[in-house]
């Protein structure tokens, strides 16, 4: 079989999969499969073994069950709401009130979550009822809950960074670093529009207390200090160089559940549900990196991941071409799946083109990670946009509506990154020296 062929028979039964609305990790596993068998005859499913085996055995992927069982335990044992409540009263004085709320609080929750989804949920429950009933805007409240959520997969730590890192073999730490002044970056971008848009129409956000006692400043510190620690406590020592991403993690579930049974109501019921809900979520992670290193194989043996390249290659496009050529199938891709499908099925076709164009696998990385919370709030499977419509059982055009300004900042920071590298490199290269 030609490869053209091979391409057009993969990529068929793929959308053809997803269509008749078999899960992603089906979708991707079943063509690879017949591809194998196409090229290779039935005893290429020998390697199948090895393949499982080579996908699983990563240690880096270690740490994925336990950063999501951390924001479980967190979740479940109602620390969430205590960081939104400390937040309201420290930040909510700004214009847009508790909108700024939901973006600090978002990105305080994504630097010891790693989970786009957690961060979404949790803030989200929190959020909505008190937004709803003090007559914030509803497109705005469920957009910056749906935008905020995002910052989940780019602030440290990040399980989408960390399945990158296990395909691409590149540095997680590295990785984590490289992501933190974008994260840093977008978060400030997401509340000066807040800012502006509650200035420019004050019906959308009513002001609230602007001034604060001492006392209350200190119960809102207080609030806020067990997430200090768990940071300071998991990130803290994987960049100065003392722990390893896993250990981190490890370091993370211990801190997580013993501030969890201080300043939260952890049960042990809550911490069996916490762990149902992350061997769930880890099974499907699991699943999903196996049908993709699966798919890897079968287009390495076709040879259709050389044809791609080469393909690309003849273009002749510019680096600004190309990152814009992936923006555009990223954007598609949105439609169509969920973000970890988009890393899996992507990395291994466009990995090896880096370098024709000189790109940092750190900067891919991370432009990468944008334009995947990019797809998390794209109509219609960005999976942000029902979470948030889920929780308040709403319309899901005010969520899609709300949601547009944010992705536009995230568009803006990506084509930042593009044009100035060093945004995202300066860090790592510190790190590095």
């Amino acid at each position: 079989m030609s490869v053209g062929l091979g391409i057009l028979l993969t990529f068929g039964l793929f959308l053809g999969l997803l269509t008749v609305g078999l899960s992603v990790p089906v979708a991707i596993a079943l063509p690879a499969l017949v591809l194998l068998v196409i090229q290779g005859g039935f005893s290429s499913l020998n390697s199948l073994g090895f393949i499982a085996w080579g996908s699983m055995s990563s240690f880096t992927l270690t740490a994925v069950p336990l950063f999501i069982l951390m924001a479980e335990i967190l979740s479940v044992s109602g620390l969430s709401a205590r960081i939104y409540r400390g937040l309201s009263k420290l930040v909510s004085g700004l214009p847009g009130g508790l909108l700024q709320t939901n973006i600090a609080g978002c990105a305080i929750f994504s630097a010891v979550s790693g989970s786009s989804v957690a961060t979404a949920a949790s803030i989200g429950r929190v959020a909505l009822p008190q937004l709803l009933s003090r007559n914030y805007a509803r497109p705005i409240s469920a957009g910056s809950l749906a935008a905020g959520g995002t910052l989940g997969i780019l602030i440290p730590p990040s399980i989408a960074m960390i399945i990158y890192g296990t395909f691409t073999q590149t540095s997680v730490p590295q990785l984590f670093m490289a992501g933190m002044v974008p994260g840093l970056l977008l978060t400030l971008l997401f509340m000066i529009y807040i800012g502006l848009h509650a200035t420019l129409f004050p019906a959308v956000a009513p002001r609230e207390k602007l001034s604060l006692s001492l006392r209350e400043v200190m119960t809102a510190l207080g609030d806020v200090s067990p997430f200090a620690i768990l940071i300071a406590g998991t990130l803290g020592l994987l960049y100065l160089g003392i722990v390893t991403t896993t250990e981190a993690a490890t370091i993370g579930c211990i801190l997580a559940a013993i501030l969890a049974m201080i300043f939260g109501n952890l049960t042990i019921a809550g911490l069996v549900d916490a762990i149902r809900s992350t061997v769930l979520m880890v099974g499907s992670i699991l699943f999903l990196i196996l049908a993709a290193f699966l798919f890897s194989a079968a287009i390495s043996f076709s040879g259709i991941g050389i044809e791609i390249v080469n393909f690309v290659v003849s273009l002749e496009l510019t680096r600004i071409e190309f990152f814009v050529s992936l923006f555009i199938i990223f954007t598609v891709l949105g439609c169509l799946i969920e973000s970890l499908g988009m890393i899996v099925i992507t990395v291994p076709l466009i990995f090896p083109m880096l370098g024709n164009y000189g790109i940092d696998p750190l900067l891919f990385g991370v432009v990468l990670v944008l334009f995947v919370e990019l797809a998390q709030i794209t109509p219609p499977m960005g999976i942000n946009l029902f979470i948030i419509q889920g929780i308040w059982d709403g319309n899901l055009g005010d969520v899609v509506k709300g949601a547009i300004p944010f992705a536009i900042i995230m568009f803006l920071t990506a084509g930042l990154l593009v044009l100035w590298p060093a945004v995202a490199l300066w860090l790592p290269q510190q790190m590095t020296n």
